[in-house]
């Protein structure tokens, strides 16, 4: 079969699509808070816009650098170096909502280590695995050398404290060692292991604990604790199968929480209904589809992990974005890629599909 002579079309303009969902959702979402905070109601939108357009020139710059650059210990160990340093730099800068995610230079700049995080540890794990497909239940030698890099990452994510970062990371992480071959037996032992300390951050942990019951019961404090999903289960219900129109929402006025960020899912809902959520998920699996197919037929393995990786996280990622909105799992902080407001999101995100778009070329 021939080698692909171009990139993947269909994912670059579903990538594209996405993007553009993405600011006009945000600018629904958000203009009106905007208005009222900085009496502009492009505030948020005129942000998320420069980042995209950083992120599409980061997207089409990656996209034409050989993907084999990535596949050398002289990228991998500086990348894992600055990484883990940015990781720990964020305990040093002010906390904001009692958490340390950010690193600040004045108003204007913030930048989140943990999106970073995401392409670097898929990227080590595919440079790392690919040369060790034949010894993948050499527990010493491979798979616990495989780990470290994950648990530290996790370990530091897990300090600023965000879990649903941290849970994404693990997935990608168990999900491209069973990719290279890892027996199953080797997941569910670290799955046992790790369950104790996941139930104590859950359960031992106030205000996670307080997440759960309402998760549980969202009903019991409408007005309290319970009032974001509550919201936002009210946004999606109240969208029907059309949607109120869009700019015609009412739960963003003020009544949910972050409904341009990690809860623009219910405005989306809310706005376009039933159809226009289900043509967000659809380009999703779209997405999905041809990153996976791009993954699968890649004859080399670095290029396989690559792509699959970079793949999974992404659709991981919009998975517990909508399974919060909808209620399905426990609130967490995880934005809906290409589309929340959020610029290192944004910009890592298309900085890791430029990478996948590259392997496209390649792929039979």
């Amino acid at each position: 079969m021939p080698k692909r002579v171009g990139v993947d079309k269909w994912l670059f303009f579903t990538t594209m699509l996405l993007i553009v969902v993405g600011l006009v959702m945000v600018f629904s979402a958000s203009a009106v808070v905007a208005q009222e905070r900085f009496n502009s109601p492009y505030t948020f939108v005129g942000k998320q816009a420069i980042w995209a357009l950083l992120g599409v020139l980061a997207l089409l710059g990656l996209m034409q650098v050989n993907y084999e650059t990535y596949n050398s210990s002289k990228f991998i160990y500086p990348a894992l170096c600055v990484t883990t340093f940015l990781l720990m730099l964020v305990f040093f800068f002010p906390d904001s909502h009692h958490t340390h995610r950010w690193i600040r230079f004045g108003g204007f700049f913030t930048f989140q280590p943990s999106e970073l995080a995401k392409p670097v540890l898929i990227l080590f794990l595919a440079w790392f695995l690919s040369t060790r497909l034949d010894a993948m239940n050499d527990w010493k030698r491979t798979l616990l050398r495989a780990a470290v890099m994950p648990m530290v990452f996790c370990s530091l994510i897990l300090k600023e404290p965000d879990l649903g970062t941290a849970l994404v990371l693990g997935g990608v992480t168990a999900m491209m060692l069973l990719l290279a071959g890892m027996k199953w037996k080797y997941l569910f032992i670290s799955l046992a292991a790790a369950l104790p300390l996941l139930a104590a951050m859950l359960l031992w942990v106030p205000w996670r604990r307080q997440r759960m019951l309402v998760f549980l019961s969202p009903e019991s404090d409408p007005q309290g604790s319970g009032f974001h999903i509550n919201q936002s289960l009210i946004a999606v219900a109240t969208g029907g199968l059309t949607g109120r129109g869009y700019m015609e929402g009412v739960e963003k006025l003020f009544y949910l929480p972050e409904a341009h960020t990690d809860f623009i899912f219910a405005n989306i809902a809310e706005e376009l209904g039933f159809i226009g959520s289900i043509c967000i998920v659809l380009l999703f699996v779209l997405f999905g589809v041809r990153g996976l197919r791009a993954a699968f037929r890649s004859e080399d393995s670095f290029a396989r992990l690559t792509a699959f990786g970079i793949s999974t996280a992404l659709l991981l990622q919009a998975f517990f974005n909508i399974s919060v909105v909808l209620s399905l799992v426990p609130t967490k902080g995880i934005p809906l890629p290409l589309i929340s407001s959020g610029g290192t999101s944004l910009f890592v995100t298309l900085a890791g599909i430029g990478i996948l778009l590259n392997i496209t070329k390649k792929a039979d």
